[in-house]
């Protein structure tokens, strides 16, 4: 995932801005990680460069 998405992603549950947590990355993209809303608590993992904003009850 580009950081530049960070300036257009918000929570898909209640529309807050999401925090980006890095757990690894290239020099080009955010390749592990999560994104965290602090408003509603809710993380969406980034697994090989893809984060899934899907709600809880509808991954995996």
């Amino acid at each position: 995932m580009k950081r530049s998405l960070m300036d257009i992603l918000a929570c898909p549950m209640c529309k807050s801005e999401l925090e980006l947590e890095v757990t690894k990355e290239d020099e080009t993209e955010v390749v592990e990680g999560k994104l965290l809303c602090k408003s509603c608590g809710e993380a969406y993992p980034i697994e090989d460069t893809i984060p899934n904003l899907l709600p809880p009850s509808l991954r995996d």
